[in-house]
């Protein structure tokens, strides 16, 4: 966790801005090319659901923005943020939720984040549910075009919700490249647009490297 120099911040203003509507969250979907990370996980035998996982959480750590958070009116640098994840097990129509670190090796998150998951019992494990986490979801069946989170508007402290919701849906195939709409759900006081379009340009870099 690192300092935070508010007065010097260059979205000070706008985040002023902002911290005054009721509901400072929006969303946006954009069409991901998938085709290398796809043939990765096919070829090593891993889970593409995981791979994105791995590669998204990946790409948004390194978007400074997006390692911010607000706790007790203060904004706080993350050092990194964690997944937060549904999952289905085998035959099941239930889902859970799974908590645990990304880690650098795609491979050891993959066989991590599957054992885990066939193991818990519950449906989350609440003692980890913190402020350092992405949420992360899949809707596999359809083609995702768009995708809201519930939210208690309500509750004490809810504009503060800084932590990132993204979502995929099933991809398509488009000429021999596999694409998909991938959403991404984010607090208006500490995320623009631009913020978005460099975890964009992080995700494609780190799924080209592939």
């Amino acid at each position: 966790m690192g300092s935070f120099d508010y007065e010097r911040w260059p979205r000070r203003e706008a985040y002023e801005f902002f911290s005054g509507i009721s509901n400072p969250f929006y969303m946006v979907t954009f069409r991901q090319d998938v085709t290398r990370l796809y043939d990765f996980v096919k070829a090593e035998g891993l889970s593409f659901y995981y791979g994105m996982i791995w590669a998204c959480t990946h790409a948004l750590n390194a978007v400074e923005a997006f390692r911010l958070t607000i706790r007790d009116g203060e904004i706080v640098s993350l050092s990194r943020r964690m997944p937060s994840f549904t999952d289905l097990k085998p035959g099941a129509e239930q889902f859970h939720i799974v908590t645990m670190d990304c880690g650098d090796d795609i491979r050891a998150f993959y066989r991590e984040a599957e054992k885990r998951s066939r193991a818990q019992q519950g449906f989350i494990d609440l003692s980890q549910e913190t402020d350092e986490l992405i949420y992360f979801s899949c809707l596999p069946w359809v083609e995702l075009t768009a995708l809201t989170n519930e939210r208690d508007l309500g509750a004490p402290g809810a504009r503060d919700d800084s932590i990132p919701r993204v979502a995929w849906g099933k991809y398509s195939d488009d000429k021999g490249r596999k694409i998909l709409g991938l959403s991404l759900e984010v607090n208006h006081r500490l995320i623009d647009g631009v913020h978005i379009g460099r975890f964009a340009e992080a995700l494609n870099s780190i799924i080209h490297e592939m």
